[in-house]
């Protein structure tokens, strides 16, 4: 079977690399998870992240909703890692299908997790699809939502510390964000 990924170079040697790939295996200093409103690690990818990373990250979860209260649909907050090899991970709540302009809001939702590793320092951040999962957003919206963000993000900040952006996909998956990605 052929390689399943490709890259897309950016200025000042910034790097997005999109593949086949698991996402608690990427080589980056951040994950994103696909989370909720209420940062409950319940079901889906966040479940899988939740129980990987321990008790810690869902008590540091926990402890941002008890001071803060729901977090809004795009935006996005870190956390510590727990056991897993990560400096952190961003919680991003992306939209779900029919809430309507989810393609924006997709690319919203890239944007301030982009900004909270940037905020932090960190080189490197793996994400998932957000939102295409139990949130039902459709593949080539998503794509495109990538596609854009990193654009701006990267044009805005040219001289961010974050150099390298995976897209952590799945075999079903890959497909589409290719064709939409590179077309």
């Amino acid at each position: 079977m052929p390689k399943q990924e490709f890259t897309v170079e950016f200025p000042n040697d910034k790097l997005f690399k999109v593949g086949v790939r698991d996402l608690l295996g990427a080589p980056v200093d951040a994950i994103v998870n696909p989370a909720n409103s209420g940062l409950s690690h319940g079901s889906g990818l966040a479940a899988v992240i939740s129980s990987e990373a321990g008790p810690k990250l869902e008590r540091h979860s926990d402890q941002i909703i008890k001071k803060h209260g729901q977090i809004p649909v795009t935006k996005a907050v870190a956390t510590t890692a727990g056991n897993l090899t990560f400096k952190g991970v961003i919680h991003a709540v992306g939209p779900r299908n029919g809430d309507r302009d989810e393609q924006q809001k997709i690319e919203q939702t890239i944007l301030n997790c982009l900004g909270a590793a940037h905020v932090k320092g960190w080189k490197s951040i793996a994400f998932p699809a957000i939102s295409t999962g139990i949130f039902m957003i459709p593949k080539e919206a998503c794509a495109l939502a990538f596609r854009n963000a990193i654009e701006v993000f990267w044009s805005r900040y040219p001289n961010s510390p974050v150099k390298l952006i995976f897209l952590c996909l799945t075999v079903q998956d890959y497909p589409e964000f290719e064709r939409v990605i590179q077309g």
